[in-house]
């Protein structure tokens, strides 16, 4: 009951509140007699308030024999479930689980908040466009919903200087493809990849030598190759059977070849040629051709001004094919892709992707591809190949890196192959070795890529569209020069290689403030 809430009592309440007549426990007391509480009662007495006796009802004109208004009901003590200890614990358990409640409703919305939030990587490509490489984005977006990728591939002519200004300036790309002599030229732009993208152990058991030469510095690795390639020796079989001659598998035998597969008409002007050496503005990657004949020598990019003896010998054997009257070789010629494409040149150093050009020029043209010659049983040939790296700059570095890790993935590789594989004859090569095999049923395309068994790489490297200050450039530009010269005096490489190794010199020297990842 309510204690706030007046009690009216009712009539037959209010009859039983007068004492009828007859009853001897309603009749008027007299004196003499006891009270309840044993005490002789007084008639005359009149109660005061506090008296425990009866007591005046205002609103009746009764008394109550407890003290209080006649039909006002006390309410009993609480017992039970309503006891005021157990009331006060309940009251602080509720207001702890509320307490609770709200602390975990707050951690679960911040939570969601930090699971909303999408970072978005921008991937600066060459060669392939957005719709080859979306199948390898979409792949890693769905297993990575916090963060998307945005591939822009852009034009490799103004690549090179774009990628270096925009990093500069901290607007460029969190990840980027680069070429594997770019080490120098990029210095500290490129960010070492961290321990969960990729360990060294495992580097080393997926990838070449020479990628492990090129994209690791003092224990660090600087970027994920995702394809890769070797210059090895195109030959036109129709030519050799009508030559009588075999492919040669030493340079001894190649140089033979390629006199005796050279065709002159009556005035001594080459009509078909041997072999594409001995000039350098009508020959497809003379650079590379050059670095192969040093390498072969012992002459690499950490050795370059060691042997200058072998630099010079390689020189002089590369310009002996446009000298004299057993030339096979000259800058009249057409650049040494197109004669190939024609029919007109029976040997040609070139990288798998030319295979494209030449089958564009000349889809009716029959050529194998075999490993390039070797000297005294040295096979080394040279790599060219692109790397994806990702920027010092970027804000993203810990999404950048777990991109990486998925780059890294043999999956991943074998995705990319398949995709690239749907808009041309084959895929981008392997440049994993735990791949090779894979392409072993392709004729046209597994001497590439055994060739990167035994590859090296150098910074004179062809097509590279690093630009008119570009470190390829600018090496190739003193390369250049002293092919050239050869051609006046073919008798001076000796003389010309100490230019060379001084413009070398020139040009590490221009770079070396932002070199960290150096061969």
């Amino acid at each position: 009951m309510d204690e706030n809430v007046l009690f009216n009592p009712n009539s037959q309440d209010a009859q039983a509140a007068t004492p009828a007549t007859g009853d001897p426990a309603a009749q008027t007391p007299q004196e003499g007699d006891p009270s309840p509480d044993g005490t002789p009662v007084d008639p005359n007495a009149v109660p005061t308030e506090g008296d425990t006796g009866i007591v005046a009802d205002e609103s009746t004109g009764t008394l109550a024999t407890d003290g209080t208004e006649a039909g006002y009901e006390e309410p009993p003590p609480p017992v039970g479930f309503f006891s005021g200890g157990l009331v006060k614990k309940i009251l602080i358990g509720v207001g702890i689980l509320t307490l609770l409640i709200i602390i975990i409703t707050v951690v679960i919305n911040l939570s969601k908040g930090q699971q909303a939030k999408v970072v978005t990587l921008e991937w600066w490509g060459l060669w392939e466009d957005s719709n080859t490489m979306q199948p390898l984005i979409l792949d890693f977006e769905k297993a990575h919903p916090n963060i998307k990728v945005k591939y822009d591939p852009k034009d490799p002519k103004q690549y090179a200087d774009q990628l270096a200004t925009r990093i500069k300036n901290g607007t460029g790309p969190d990840i980027f493809r680069y070429h594997n002599s770019w080490g120098t030229m990029l210095g500290s732009n490129v960010a070492p990849l961290t321990s969960n993208v990729i360990s060294a152990d495992d580097f080393k058991k997926a990838y070449y030598p020479v990628m492990q030469q090129d994209l690791t510095y003092k224990g660090a690795i600087y970027g994920i190759p995702m394809e890769a390639d070797t210059i090895e020796l195109f030959v036109n079989p129709q030519l050799f059977d009508a030559a009588g001659q075999q492919v040669p598998t030493s340079w001894d035998q190649f140089n033979e070849a390629a006199k005796s597969l050279t065709v002159k008409d009556e005035n001594g002007a080459i009509k078909k040629s041997g072999a594409a050496l001995g000039t350098y503005d009508n020959i497809m990657h003379a650079p590379d051709i050059i670095s192969l004949l040093m390498a072969q020598q012992g002459v690499t990019i950490s050795t370059i001004a060691d042997y200058p003896k072998n630099e010079a010998g390689a020189l002089a054997y590369y310009g002996s094919f446009a000298h004299g009257d057993n030339a096979v070789w000259n800058n009249n010629l057409d650049n040494s892709l197109l004669a190939f494409s024609k029919g007109n040149l029976a040997m040609y150093f070139g990288y798998s992707w030319d295979i494209f050009a030449i089958q564009r020029l000349n889809s009716n043209l029959q050529f194998k591809v075999y490993p390039v010659p070797s000297n005294q049983g040295v096979k080394t040939t040279i790599a060219s190949y692109w790397v994806e790296g990702v920027s010092s700059k970027s804000t993203h570095l810990p999404e950048a890196m777990e991109f990486m890790h998925y780059l890294a993935q043999k999956d991943t590789a074998q995705k990319l192959y398949t995709e690239t594989a749907k808009v041309r004859p084959f895929g981008e090569l392997y440049a994993r070795k735990d791949l090779q095999s894979s392409l072993s049923d392709n004729a046209l395309v597994y001497p590439f890529v055994q060739g990167l068994d035994n590859a090296t790489s150098t910074f004179f490297s062809s097509d590279t569209h690093d630009g008119d200050t570009g470190f390829n450039t600018m090496m190739n530009s003193y390369l250049k020069t002293a092919v050239n010269a050869m051609t006046d005096d073919p008798n001076s490489a000796t003389s010309l290689v100490e230019d060379l190794n001084n413009g070398i010199k020139q040009v590490f020297q221009k770079y070396a403030s932002a070199t960290t990842t150096s061969q």
